[in-house]
């Protein structure tokens, strides 16, 4: 535990003007991000009596081993830096708030020729125009089939479209006056986005002079005696009021606006928004976050805010937007939004009335979804601590191992050997932090040996990264340059230690497991005393009995059947396990699927598969002449002569055996079963 004199600035070192302001550990992790009128008043705050800071603030400060900021001009600058630092560093101590789902929003796709309606989750895509969130997905889908009738816009997928347009034919939904089909062209692209546009705003809330328009076509069909047309117009009024009883009018006057409502005790918050445009609630999404820091609710309500409006921009920030409670101050706020708006944007308490009602009923939801969330997670998070306790207790370690990390081998009858790292921490997956390993030193089956080369790899990492960042001067002995690891990717993008950001492989475990028995952990132990790291604990899991191991016992540690720190080693295991598995199927498969013709420059995969489909198999490929090959749709003497020559400089393999039935594999491909009898023997 840090003292806070040990990094505190000389009061004039810091500036008295606004600013942000990164806490970081002994690590150069970013733990804390924070914004200020006056820096200097602020982080005066922080180096006062330890006892008198709120425990979680003691908490933070004691972490950390330095303190940085940056001085911006005005406090909407500082907002908005807070905001992009949150996103970027991941701060443990911040508030975070996660949606518990990913909500889906009816979307129209504005940036097509032809507009499509569809149900959309994730990022939002430029050019298309969103309305929700929704709580569930079949809900956009009662809504959109009761809105096709009146508005028949295309809800196909791309390829439906271009087959349906290249066999002249619509799909049923064209059939059934469902589409206005224009894959076929009965109605022209302009013609297309206009109903679009007539959907996008009945769905915005303009609704009432839509259905007007139609009552008066309705009459004046009815007076012309066009009775089956006023019956069809008719029937659409009545699709379209059905469809606006499913969000019933809560505010009059058309009223666009977000509510945000907060329930909180002294370690969680919950926050519930709602949508409410045209004056009826479109939309409804809900966060639940840990409350890591000491925070009022008008401070969880200014986090609310940049995590909803962060990204968006013009009328995805309504003109209004009712709190439980005003940031403080709440003027830099208020122009935040506004700049992202456009236009100006109201910041306020509702008083009375309606809206004051309806603040009560999002409270209400707040509340419910606090109380459900603490009765789902006591359970769990009870558990997770338990079964951390009994780990460090049955390991003798010194404290409960908040970051484990798991390794296992995989391979097909020592061909293909890959090796994963999974991640714990708190007793939960960690997947950003995955990595997988190609086994390159040696070829063939050897568990123990590549046990201990990927072990070797991962800790030579750690230790190159610790040097660097100027935490362990000596050199290691016998040590190369560490080769690419063959890790997937997941932490591209994150910047270097001197920003804060965490490279691979840059923080220890305090917990090793290996899937396997004592010579597994043999292994591995041998390759960390290799390394001098003498401070991380190993064991193994044994899958036969599951039995616990550690290093130089002759006896293994047996945990009760009933134990949660036994049930949290197989979850990490199996975890260890389940992704090896899914790399090592990945390269065979990618293995499997090569072809000699791949290399075969200028021929792509639409003559690749012509030749095949001619000649039946590679095999009789091969043993084609350049006439033969020239007789293939597409395929001049030239390219013939190419795949002639890449083909006899290819020696062919030795058929392969289906170890199941017998069966002979040609070089065409590899029948399903042979893939099924492959996949019983993963290890």
């Amino acid at each position: 535990m840090a003292d806070p004199s040990s990094y505190r600035p000389k009061p004039g070192q810091i500036p008295d003007s606004p600013g942000v302001y990164k806490f970081r550990d002994d690590h150069g992790r970013v733990i804390y991000v924070g914004k200020a009128k006056s820096l200097r008043q602020r982080l005066a705050n922080y180096f006062q009596d330890l006892a008198g800071l709120h425990p979680r603030t003691r908490t933070m400060v004691t972490t950390a081993a330095s303190v940085e900021w940056t001085v911006v001009s005005t406090e909407v600058e500082a907002l908005q830096l807070e905001y992009s630092w949150i996103k970027e560093f991941d701060p443990r101590f911040n508030v975070k708030y996660r949606d518990d789902k990913s909500y889906p929003y009816l979307a129209v796709t504005l940036n097509e020729e032809f507009p499509r309606v569809q149900v959309m989750r994730g990022a939002k895509k430029k050019g298309v125009r969103y309305f929700g969130p929704y709580g569930h997905a079949w809900a956009i889908r009662e809504t959109v089939d009761l809105m096709l009738r009146v508005f028949p816009v295309r809800t196909c997928s791309a390829g439906v479209f271009k087959r349906s347009a290249q066999i002249g034919r619509p799909c049923l939904l064209g059939y059934i006056g469902k589409c206005s089909a224009p894959c076929v062209g009965r109605v022209s692209a302009t013609e297309h986005r206009e109903l679009a546009e007539e959907f996008c705003d009945f769905m915005a809330g303009r609704t009432g002079a839509y259905i007007r328009r139609l009552e008066r076509r309705m009459q004046d069909a009815a007076e012309e005696m066009e009775y089956e047309r006023a019956a069809r117009l008719r029937d659409d009024i009545g699709a379209l009021k059905r469809a606006m009883e499913k969000s019933a009018v809560v505010l009059a006057d058309a009223t666009d606006a977000d509510l945000i409502a907060v329930a909180e005790d002294e370690l969680e918050a919950a926050v519930q928004i709602f949508h409410v445009r045209g004056g009826r609630v479109r939309g409804q999404r809900g966060w639940v976050t840990d409350k890591v820091e000491a925070v009022t609710t008008a401070g969880l309500v200014e986090h609310a805010l940049q995590q909803l409006y962060g990204e968006e921009r013009g009328d995805a920030v309504p003109k209004e937007v009712l709190v439980p409670a005003l940031p403080e101050p709440v003027e830099p706020v208020q122009e935040w939004l506004a700049g992202r708006r456009g236009s100006q944007v109201s910041l306020r308490i509702p008083q009375r009335g309606d809206k004051k009602d309806l603040m009560a009923t999002v409270q209400r939801n707040a509340q419910q979804a606090l109380g459900l969330h603490k009765t789902k997670r006591a359970s769990d998070l009870t558990t997770r601590s338990r079964a951390l306790e009994e780990i460090a207790r049955a390991l003798g370690l010194d404290a409960v191992p908040l970051r484990i990390e798991c390794f296992d081998i995989s391979h097909l009858q020592g061909e293909d050997v890959v090796a994963s790292m999974v991640v714990f921490e708190d007793g939960l997956a960690r997947k950003s932090e995955y990595r997988r390993f190609q086994i390159k030193t040696f070829e063939g089956q050897d568990d123990v040996r590549s046990m201990h080369e990927v072990i070797r790899r991962r800790f030579k990492r750690y230790l190159q990264e610790k040097q660097k960042s100027g935490e362990w001067t000596e050199e290691p002995a016998d040590e190369a340059p560490v080769e690419d690891d063959g890790a997937p990717d997941a932490m591209a993008g994150r910047p270097t230690d001197e920003d804060g950001r965490p490279k691979r492989f840059a923080y220890p475990p305090q917990l090793v497991v290996v899937d396997g028995g004592a010579p597994q952990v043999a292994a591995a132990r041998r390759a960390l005393d290799e390394l001098g790291i003498d401070d991380v604990a190993v064991c193994g899991l044994a899958k036969r009995l599951e039995e616990v191991w550690l290093p130089d016992d002759d006896d293994p540690v047996v945990l009760p059947r009933s134990s949660e720190g036994l049930y949290l080693l197989q979850r990490v295991r199996d975890e260890a396990h389940r992704f090896a598995i899914t790399y090592q199927r990945s390269k065979r498969t990618k293995r499997l699927k090569s072809s000699p013709l791949d290399a075969v420059a200028g021929l792509g995969e639409t003559r690749r598969q012509a030749l095949l489909k001619h000649f039946g198999s590679l095999k009789k490929l091969r043993a084609a002449t350049i006439d033969e090959i020239c007789e293939v749709p597409g395929v001049g003497r030239k390219t013939a002569e190419t795949v002639a020559a890449a083909l006899a400089g290819a020696a062919p393999s030795a058929p392969a055996v289906n170890t199941a039935t017998g069966e002979i594999i040609e070089d065409d491909g590899v029948p399903s079963a042979a893939l099924s009898a492959e996949r019983g023997q993963d290890r």
